[in-house]
């Protein structure tokens, strides 16, 4: 469940913490949707590269200082980014929804159990390469 915010109901807040520690070139938000809600995105501290692609295909990308804010529409892909790994980054997330849900992109095609074969043609490219990006993302083994 969400935390919401006081007394609403109809929205929701979580805080997302961009510690720096891995991968060594700084940590993602990979790619993902909210299909019910829009998000505002508060930098608290930090730099965060951030960025959504509207329904064009056209990205927006910029970069958010500490006391930014950014707002990703709702349903549309975007991703939040901190290339700093010296600094950490730290941002709140507000959503237009108690139940924002998402959508991770890159778990979606890989680890869903999507033949490789329609990956393969889909990203015109082999399914040794699909096999590779499905292993990264494998969780790993207890």
């Amino acid at each position: 469940m969400s935390p919401t915010l006081m007394g609403l109901s109809s929205h929701s807040l979580a805080c997302v913490s961009f510690t720096g520690e891995a991968p060594p070139a700084g940590t993602t938000n990979p790619p993902h949707t909210h299909p019910r809600a829009t998000e505002l995105l508060f930098v608290v501290l930090g730099t965060l590269q951030v960025g959504f692609v509207d329904t064009t295909n056209k990205l927006f990308n910029q970069t958010l200082q500490t006391g930014d804010i950014c707002v990703f529409p709702k349903g549309l892909v975007h991703f939040q980014y901190n290339a700093d790994a010296n600094q950490h980054a730290i941002a709140i997330a507000a959503f237009g929804s108690a139940n924002a849900g998402t959508v991770s992109i890159p778990n979606t095609l890989f680890t869903t159990g999507i033949d490789d074969v329609v990956l393969a043609k889909s990203f015109k490219t082999n399914t040794t390469t699909i096999e590779a990006l499905k292993a990264g993302l494998a969780l790993p083994k207890p």
